[in-house]
């Protein structure tokens, strides 16, 4: 059992969780590798490698941080096929596997008595008024983001799905996320909840200008276009899982559908979907 361990040392917990991973893993006689780019940042005695080597030749990926890590983290393991674990150093963190005190259950790795799960993803292809593409990702785990820029104004967007009209939304933004992403940003904006296992795709407006514009869950199958008028004369932005926002013209046309790869998280504790959002979303009621 190889592992290629991806701490996000901007956190202020994650350089001694790593040390405690480090430790045990040793201990457990599991081979583990860091990125170069963290030479020196764990003392004599530990391999840093090109990512082209870390990844092939590593098993697993463990990410150490918050959901924002293990996202970056799962882009560059599925670019491998590689499954990923993510051990909470952040806050709330829905898609970390274990926490802090939970690091000796790693034991079952050896004789890889842990599951796995597929984590349905977005594909997003962004064209301009001439039908030339203009910004493409095909790893969305979370979700697409299309709002308004720097402006404190609301902006309009056309959606369609399958060539059928939805609506035109008069609002800050939308978020189109997958089930794994509706415990992220689109909770915030007031949308619903999805178990992972259950492959949909959620359409959340963010503060719309409207007493009845609500969440929409549609197939996964769906193909969703999102429109922004010629007219639009204010600035709107693009973002998949929180990246960098990439400007978009007006009579640009966003399709989002299901990817047709998924991301692999591995599964160690038997805690259900709803087990661990109790458990999470008691953390901010405290």
């Amino acid at each position: 059992m190889k592992i290629a361990i991806l701490p996000n040392l901007t956190r202020e917990n994650a350089r001694q969780v790593t040390m405690k991973l480090c430790a045990f893993l040793k201990e457990n006689g599991i081979e583990y590798f860091f990125e170069k780019s963290l030479l020196n940042e764990f003392g004599e005695g530990q391999t840093y490698l090109d990512d082209g080597e870390l990844f092939s030749i590593s098993d697993i990926v463990i990410a150490i941080g918050g959901d924002g890590t293990i996202i970056h983290a799962a882009k560059k393991a599925y670019k491998f096929s590689k499954p990923i674990l993510g051990i909470n150093a952040g806050n709330l963190a829905f898609m970390a596997g274990l926490e802090e005190h939970e690091i000796e259950l790693l034991s079952c790795l050896s004789d890889n008595s842990y599951k796995t799960d597929k984590r349905m993803l977005l594909e997003m292809n962004a064209f301009d008024k001439n039908g030339k593409l203009i910004y493409n990702e095909d790893f969305c785990l979370n979700d697409v983001v299309i709002a308004r820029g720097e402006m404190i104004k609301l902006i309009r967007l056309n959606v369609s799905c399958d060539g059928e009209n939805i609506n035109e939304y008069y609002a800050d933004g939308i978020i189109i996320s997958t089930p794994t992403g509706t415990t992220a940003y689109s909770l915030s904006a007031g949308g619903p909840v999805v178990d992972p296992r259950i492959e949909s795709i959620v359409l959340t407006p963010i503060c719309t200008h409207s007493l009845f514009a609500r969440s929409i869950i549609f197939d996964s199958d769906s193909e969703i276009c999102v429109t922004v008028p010629e007219t639009e004369k204010e600035e709107i932005c693009i973002s998949c899982d929180g990246d960098d926002s990439v400007i978009i013209p007006a009579g640009s046309r966003i399709i989002i559908k299901k990817s047709s790869d998924f991301a692999e998280f591995i599964r160690i504790k038997n805690d259900s979907f709803i087990d661990v959002l109790n458990s999470k979303l008691a953390q901010r009621r405290m």
